[in-house]
C-alpha cells in the first residue's frame, strides 16, 4: 500500500490500525467475521474493503433495497463484485409496505419524508443484518463516520444499531482519502452523499452544512483553535453535537439512591 500523508495523518498506519482493531474486537467476542450493509455509498464501500482485509472470506455484504433506486443496487453490487465479497440480496420493499400499512392505514409513499417513516427503513435493515450476524456468528459492522456520529446523523437502532464502528474516528474528509487509497471505484467516490431514504435526499442539505465546513469545524473544536471559523456555524455544530449525544451514548439507567 502506498504511504500517503495528509497533514500529519498517515493513512497507511490508520488503515492497518483499524483492521487490527476489528480483528481484535471480533475475535475477542468469539465471533468468526462480519456482515455489513452495502448501500452503494462511499461509507459502506470503505467498510466493505476493511472487512475483507480484516476477515477475508469470513465476511458478507447485504444489499437491502427498500423502495430504493436501481442505481443504488447496481453500485452496491459493483462494490461486492469488485472485492469478491459474498453478498445476499434482501429486498425489504414488501416488508416496509406491510409495516407501514399496519402502523398507518392512510400511508402512501408521498409521506415518506416524515421522520417516523424514514427511520423505518434503516431499522428494518438492522433487523436483517442481525439475522445474518446471529446465523453466521458474525459482528454487525457499522458504516458510520465521525462527522455523522457527532452530528447524530443516523437512525437510533437503525444504522446506529451495530456491534462496532470502524470509521468512528474518521471524518468524512478522511473517509474520502481512505477510499482512494483502498481502491474504491471512482463511480462510488464521485456519488453525491445520500442516505437514500427518499428520492432526491442528500446528506449535506439534510444536515444543513457541507462536510467540508463540518469537518473543518470539528478539527478546530478539537484543537481549540476557532480563529477564522464562521461563528454561527460553530454554534450550530456545537449545539447539534450536544443535542445528539443521546443517540450515541448508552440509554441512561435510573440509579436509585444516588
Amino acid at each position: 500500500m502506498k504511504d500517503i500523508r495528509i497533514g500529519n495523518k498517515n493513512y497507511e498506519v490508520i488503515i492497518d490500525n483499524i483492521v487490527n482493531w476489528m480483528n481484535e474486537k471480533v475475535g475477542g467476542a468469539g465471533c468468526a467475521g462480519g456482515v455489513v450493509g452495502l448501500s452503494g455509498g462511499i461509507d459502506s464501500s470503505v467498510v466493505a474493503v476493511l472487512c475483507k482485509k480484516a476477515f477475508g472470506d469470513n465476511c458478507m455484504g447485504l444489499i437491502m433495497p427498500c423502495h430504493s433506486s436501481e442505481s443504488d443496487f447496481e453500485d452496491a453490487k459493483l462494490v461486492a463484485e469488485h472485492l469478491g465479497m459474498k453478498y445476499e440480496l434482501v429486498d425489504l420493499t414488501s416488508t416496509f409496505d406491510a409495516m407501514t400499512k399496519v402502523l398507518d392505514k392512510d400511508f402512501d409513499l408521498n409521506k415518506q419524508k416524515t421522520l417516523e417513516i424514514m427511520n423505518l427503513k434503516p431499522r428494518l435493515r438492522m433487523t436483517a443484518l442481525y439475522y445474518y450476524a446471529n446465523k453466521l456468528n458474525y459482528f454487525v459492522i457499522g458504516t458510520g463516520n465521525k462527522s455523522e456520529i457527532l452530528m447524530g446523523y443516523f437512525t437510533k437502532y437503525g444504522d446506529g444499531g451495530v456491534d462496532m464502528e470502524p470509521m468512528g474516528d474518521l471524518t468524512k474528509t478522511d473517509v474520502y482519502e481512505v477510499a482512494r487509497i483502498l481502491g474504491v471505484p471512482d463511480k462510488i467516490i464521485d456519488r453525491v452523499p445520500s442516505a437514500g431514504l427518499y428520492y432526491g435526499q442528500t446528506d449535506e442539505v439534510e444536515m444543513g452544512i457541507t462536510y467540508k465546513e463540518l469537518d473543518h469545524i470539528i478539527e478546530c473544536l478539537e484543537e481549540g483553535k476557532l480563529d477564522g471559523c464562521d461563528n454561527s456555524k460553530v454554534k450550530f455544530v456545537e449545539s447539534t453535537i450536544k443535542k445528539m449525544k443521546h443517540k450515541s451514548n448508552p440509554p441512561p439507567a435510573c440509579q436509585l439512591g444516588k
